[in-house]
């Protein structure tokens, strides 16, 4: 189990992939996982789950907007758990979703205020607990997005490919605290937000739920989607002491749809 002992904090626990990122750490012998998002109760869903498995889990409603919230989750973390080894931030928001020219200011600060400023004040909140442990790891989820944006994403991809910079970033201004900062971006996963959308994309496209699929699959190099279990079991690695000298990296998981 490469997280045996571990304490391990994960923001955007959601029914995709935050719940298998908790249950990822849980299986790989964390010995606390702490769950942060805003819906209390799906993280007490979570929590109970692990539980049930014999992790310790402790739910802390957070938005990572608000900075109060996010020492509120260091505090709790510390005062429950005593300690923090890996922090992975999750949390996004992919925000208005259509032409360019429809876009307003608001559309393009939304994303930024999550995927960019909330992801670092969680981080900032956490780091003196992570300089306090030994081999102290953050992993970014990041997005194909930024590595291959799309014409109707603006404020998502350009949010995302700020979060790559800022992880490089902070990759070097920690690395001689000891602690690794890396990218994850992820491409389409099979899980529940594919499968609520896909009757709705492929009616966009005039074509059949299948057909749709099939198009899909067919970009990938693996010839199908990574689907959120097998995405968390990636960043899970990127937190472990067997990626103990990999710091500043980016790890595409997209199944081979594209490649750097």
């Amino acid at each position: 189990m490469i997280l045996a002992g571990k304490i391990v904090v994960i923001s955007g626990i959601g029914p995709g992939l935050g719940a298998e990122l908790a249950r990822a750490a849980a299986r790989e012998g964390a010995a606390g996982v702490v769950l942060a998002a805003r819906k209390a109760a799906f993280l007490e869903e979570i929590a109970g789950e692990l539980r049930a498995s014999g992790t310790r889990a402790l739910p802390v409603p957070t938005d990572i907007t608000d900075p109060e919230q996010c020492e509120n989750l260091a505090t709790a973390t510390l005062s429950e758990l005593g300690r923090v080894d890996a922090l992975i931030n999750n949390a996004y928001l992919f925000g208005h979703h259509g032409p360019f020219e429809e876009t307003r200011a608001e559309h393009w600060r939304a994303p930024f205020e999550v995927n960019l400023v909330g992801t670092l004040q969680v981080t900032r909140a956490l780091l003196p607990a992570l300089e306090r442990s030994a081999g102290a790891a953050i992993a970014n989820i990041g997005s194909i997005g930024s590595r291959r944006p799309r014409a109707d994403e603006i404020g998502y991809a350009a949010s995302k490919a700020a979060l790559l910079a800022a992880t490089r970033s902070l990759a070097l201004e920690l690395g001689p605290r000891g602690i690794r900062v890396n990218s994850i971006p992820i491409g389409w996963m099979w899980g529940p937000a594919v499968q609520g959308g896909l009757e709705r994309m492929a009616a966009e496209r005039g074509v059949s739920e299948a057909e749709y699929m099939a198009e899909i699959n067919g970009r990938m190099a693996l010839g199908r989607l990574a689907d959120d279990a097998e995405c968390a079991d990636a960043v899970i690695f990127m937190i472990s002491d067997h990626a103990r000298a990999v710091t500043g990296a980016i790890l595409d998981v997209n199944a081979g749809e594209w490649m750097p």
